[in-house]
């Protein structure tokens, strides 16, 4: 049973584990979504589960009325039209910038000798906007896959990446040179569902905030 009435856009990988029991916590029962993998939409409890990125997609076109993802998600698809209505706080994870464990570091040895770095993420407004707040030149290089390779074969001096324990910089070499945000789970609600729906998605809100 769809026990607020809401749609809600559920994130899979990281977050799917903790968010499931967040709402869990609130009364909805996830069981169904626990035990089918493949699956993706569980309409009689009002969920829908997809990769984190697409959340806000879903829940800007109202295809979902609420969703949860990673700060790091709404950093980089900053024109989103979607409320951020709660931090979470758990699937924390920190945006850094990282290069080759060497000294001098190659990501400040290129910006001192050309006055530009090349950097390397699946993250470029994030990367992009941290360069130009430092008031660094960066020639950002969008990569989908493992963006380790990109500084060990020499295409970049630098990645931006988000890690969680440093484990997969440091078995590649790689060290964080700068943090520059912390990113944890988030509650996000379509703008017209946050009027239309309010008393359902104030009490989820309500709910969450009290877990």
């Amino acid at each position: 049973m769809n026990r607020f009435g809401l749609t809600i856009a559920v994130p899979r990988g990281a977050l799917l584990t903790e968010t499931l029991d967040a709402l869990d916590a609130i009364g909805i029962d996830t069981a169904e979504v626990r035990a089918n993998d493949r699956r993706l939409l569980f309409g009689d409890v009002g969920v829908v589960t997809m990769r984190p990125s697409d959340v806000p997609t879903y829940v800007e076109a109202g295809a979902a009325d609420i969703g949860i993802t990673g700060k790091d998600v709404l950093m980089e698809q900053s024109e989103r039209s979607v409320f951020e209505l709660l931090d979470l706080g758990y699937g924390t994870c920190t945006m850094v910038l990282a290069s080759v464990d060497e000294d001098p570091d190659p990501a400040a040895e290129a910006l001192r000798r050309l006055g530009v770095v090349r950097v390397a993420t699946k993250y470029p407004r994030i990367a992009a906007d941290f360069f130009e707040r430092t008031g660094r030149q960066a020639e950002i290089v969008e990569v989908k896959g493992s963006v380790e390779l990109a500084p060990l074969t020499g295409l970049v001096e630098a990645i931006v990446d988000l890690t969680a324990t440093g484990t997969t910089l440091r078995e590649n070499h790689l060290v964080v040179r700068e943090e520059i945000a912390v990113a944890t789970a988030r509650l996000i609600a379509n703008p017209v569902a946050h009027k239309l729906k309010a008393e359902a998605i104030d009490q989820v809100l309500g709910l969450l905030r009290e877990r």
